[in-house]
């Protein structure tokens, strides 16, 4: 355990923020370092992009591959099973990269990247999302390669830099080592832990469509707000574009938007019925005295893993420091998220958009849509596969007792998984559902590592046993 927690403060103290593109490659190798100290023969992938091959994965940071790619490099990992070396295959993705650690000022201490332990949890960018997972999974082989000297089953692991970011280069990474990625089953990045200390085991995420809005209506430059009655302001018109979005209610008014959404199947149904949601715990989590739409019961359940969304993410026009500035500015930007579900396209929602603000009026010179980020949904089904019972048997016998979900709310690769690898995706980890993962202060708590190790352990052993039913 000690060790667990000495290699994931090494991961944390490490930035790896994709959006700023700082210590990617740094953290690259010292995951391979981390990986290869656990007894996983690792390397690092790049894409072919530059016609230079690949041979020289050992070489240090700064040295001449490292320079030739922009593309952060995939690590890949793999112990094959000594005894079993033609069974099945266990794939784990995780990824390296963090969010931003903005605002600063909002971490205790100020030290976004301290890896501070004080009792049972340790601090930091990474610490649940997804360096504390990733950490579970490497100590889970670790553990079986140092008591048995061999796996049950052949194990692969990919860990990706660019997740948080939309992964904009995984499908190149699967499509050129599809060869090498094969397997019959992926463990996915992450998993939550309930307030119950029950492990949350989900068959899918959430797509996304991320665009950012630009109204360009008003002055070629900050004017003086007195000339208001000549001058249009670019913030109404993105305020009024904003409203032809969605109603009171939260429903979205863009022609055709649900058009291609999956109904839950009367299996999925039956696990929303049994699945709990503490409402009340979850209303004081985040300060709120009701749900959207007043929505109760078995329907919060349906929203939360089966509605779409539309987010608006921030605003920003004019002036924002202190005291006032009267002035108009010269335009008005908002990004916006929209969550996906099966079977919708971002692509054909991003034109769907785009065609409901021109019908609304809103000209290529009034209004600048630009598509920042793209992910389609994805579920594995079927509900009751082998897969899906190894899963559920091995964290029942660590937790006591566990909760299938149908979908997380958030977003992840997981459909270029389902699609080219053609094998089933399992949501499973030990992030504690209120860990403030994306934000201030996130951490992780140790003893839900430590259990999270030994449930991927049994996974792993379990999933061996497959082979000789």
């Amino acid at each position: 355990m000690n060790d667990l927690v000495s290699d994931l403060q090494l991961l944390i103290r490490q930035p790896s923020v994709s959006a700023k593109k700082n210590g990617l490659l740094e953290c690259s190798h010292l995951v391979k370092k981390i990986m290869e100290k656990a007894g996983i023969q690792t390397e690092l992938l790049y894409l072919q992009e530059n016609n230079t091959n690949n041979k020289s994965n050992n070489l240090k940071i700064n040295s001449e591959i490292d320079s030739i790619y922009t593309i952060p490099p995939l690590i890949y990992g793999e112990v094959k099973s000594k005894r079993n070396p033609n069974g099945k295959t266990l794939l784990f993705y995780n990824h390296y990269d963090v969010q931003p650690e903005d605002p600063i000022e909002l971490w205790e201490n100020k030290e976004p990247f301290s890896g501070r332990v004080n009792g049972n949890y340790i601090y930091g960018r990474g610490s649940s999302d997804d360096k504390g997972e990733l950490i579970t999974r490497i100590k889970a082989v670790e553990y079986l390669l140092k008591s048995y000297g061999d796996v049950p089953c052949n194990i692969k692991f990919i860990v990706e830099g660019e997740e948080e970011i939309g992964s904009p280069n995984l499908e190149k990474f699967l499509l050129q080592y599809k060869e090498k990625l094969k397997c019959n089953g992926v463990i996915w990045e992450f998993g939550y832990i309930d307030e119950k200390e029950r492990p949350i085991i989900m068959l899918g995420v959430k797509g996304i469509l991320f665009v950012e809005l630009i109204s360009k209506g008003g002055p070629s430059r900050e004017v003086h707000s007195s000339l208001a009655t000549l001058i249009e302001n670019p913030a109404w018109i993105l305020v009024d574009a904003l409203k032809t979005l969605r109603n009171n209610d939260g429903l979205i008014l863009i022609k055709d938007w649900y058009r291609e959404v999956r109904n839950f199947s009367q299996d999925e149904l039956n696990i929303l019925d049994k699945e709990p949601f503490d409402e009340e715990i979850f209303k004081k989590e985040y300060g709120i005295s009701k749900f959207l739409n007043n929505v109760k019961g078995i329907d919060v359940k349906k929203f939360f893993e089966g509605k779409p969304t539309c987010n608006i993410s921030s605003l920003i026009a004019g002036y924002s420091g202190e005291g006032s500035k009267t002035i108009i500015p010269y335009k008005a930007i908002a990004k916006l998220d929209f969550r996906l579900v099966p079977d919708m396209d971002p692509i054909v929602q991003f034109q769907r958009l785009c065609d409901h603000f021109r019908k609304h009026g809103f000209t290529e010179e009034l209004l600048e849509i630009n598509l920042l980020q793209k992910e389609w949904p994805a579920r594995t089904t079927p509900v009751d596969s082998p897969f899906i019972k190894v899963i559920e048997e091995s964290a029942t016998e660590i937790f006591g007792s566990t909760i299938k979900s149908i979908s997380s709310a958030a977003t992840g690769p997981m459909h270029y998984f389902l699609d080219l690898l053609d094998v089933p995706c399992v949501c499973i980890g030990s992030s504690y559902k209120y860990g403030k993962s994306h934000s201030p202060n996130e951490f992780a708590r140790l003893d839900l590592l430590n259990k999270t190790t030994k449930c991927i352990s049994k996974i792993i052993e379990k999933f061996g046993s497959l082979n000789h039913n």
